[in-house]
């Protein structure tokens, strides 16, 4: 026991004591694993790292010092020893119970950090009470790993509050939905059609990618992402990657973004490029059973019929090109204003006269 001189002493003789009862005490000694409080009762109060917090492995040496002024629970006036046996997370947990009601009642916005991740939700502590926040609940899109919440600090409110069944669920989405929705109203006062603007690769999906432009998302569609052909998405973008796009279309919220630059349009001097009688070289992009379509630029594609493949008969495409094969080819003809260009590998050994002749 502490020592007192022989007034404390007696006062703290003839004091009494009561389980459920908080005191006050000063802390006198500090294990790793207990605190020893002088609470003027003529046994000095113990309380253990199990009542102290939930936290598992705290050495308390960390969190509290001799000198400190505590209050806590009494939980047995006798614990065998002639010790008190008090608890500090008790009484801490009635106070945050308390708190988390207030808040509850007045929608106030919480913060603590994720102390546990569960199959479905994740818990945080506020003052040693646990609340639940439901995964669907954790954030305002689909999280497939919740571990990544762990030890992050975060901002929420109660939404439920049912102490009795030790139900009290928390609530982020809702901040998160009302967080975008100011900041999309924000940007959409800002931005307009045909801005050009940088974002971050947010989510790749196989039909395209979002971007978010700074708390708001648009959707780059993969027939946006280039001039040329995207098979996969997945394989142009990552998630994190800033990249430069400018605003097709607004409709209502919804943002449309596209990376097809008017001034990188591979089409752009086609007429002289693609003149009927130009030499070209390109790749076999696909095959059909009347043609092979070949790439001469990201964006800028031309039909080689089967006819024209070779001096000899050809029976199907397939049978003398392959897809990525490299050929060398005359443009036969050109029509720019629906795009179209027909190749022939034939006109390069064939008679002048018919070199012009070709199939669709």
């Amino acid at each position: 026991m502490s020592e007192m001189n022989f007034e404390q002493m007696l006062d703290a003789y003839e004091k009494t004591i009561r389980n459920g009862e908080v005191v006050e005490g000063t802390v006198i000694d500090v294990k790793p694993d207990e605190i020893i409080l002088n609470i003027g009762y003529k046994s000095d109060g113990i309380i253990t790292r199990n009542e102290y917090t939930n936290e598992p492995n705290v050495d308390l040496t960390t969190v509290v010092k001799a000198g400190d002024t505590m209050e806590a629970k009494v939980v047995k006036v006798n614990d065998g020893e002639g010790q008190v046996l008090l608890s500090y997370k008790r009484l801490a947990a009635e106070k945050g119970s308390k708190r988390l009601e207030e808040a509850f009642e007045n929608q106030e916005v919480l913060t603590a950090k994720v102390t546990q991740v569960l199959g479905g939700g994740v818990c945080v502590n506020v003052d040693e009470t646990r609340v639940f926040i439901p995964a669907s609940l954790v954030s305002d899109t689909y999280e497939k790993d919740l571990s990544k919440f762990k030890d992050q600090e975060i901002e929420f409110i109660i939404t439920e509050f049912d102490p009795k069944k030790r139900r009290i669920i928390g609530n982020r989405k809702t901040l998160l939905v009302a967080k975008k929705a100011e900041l999309q109203k924000e940007l959409l006062s800002k931005i307009q059609v045909g801005d050009v603007i940088e974002g971050t690769v947010k989510n790749v999906t196989d039909f395209g990618a979002f971007i978010d432009l700074g708390g708001v998302d648009g959707l780059l569609h993969i027939s946006e992402m280039s001039w040329g052909r995207v098979e996969n998405p997945k394989k142009v973008f990552t998630v994190g990657q800033t990249v430069r796009v400018f605003i097709k279309n607004i409709t209502e919220t919804k943002i449309a973004l596209s990376m097809k630059f008017a001034d990188e349009n591979p089409w752009n001097g086609a007429a002289e490029k693609y003149a009927i009688g130009n030499v070209v070289k390109g790749k076999v992009a696909r095959m059909t059973d009347f043609g092979a379509f070949v790439e001469l630029a990201p964006g800028v594609d031309a039909l080689l019929h089967v006819s024209q493949i070779s001096q000899e008969h050809v029976e199907k495409p397939a049978d003398v090109l392959k897809i990525g094969q490299e050929v060398e080819a005359k443009i036969v003809d050109f029509k720019e204003d629906e795009k179209k260009i027909s190749l022939s590998i034939k006109a390069l050994t064939a008679p002048a006269e018919d070199a012009s002749e070709s199939e669709e």
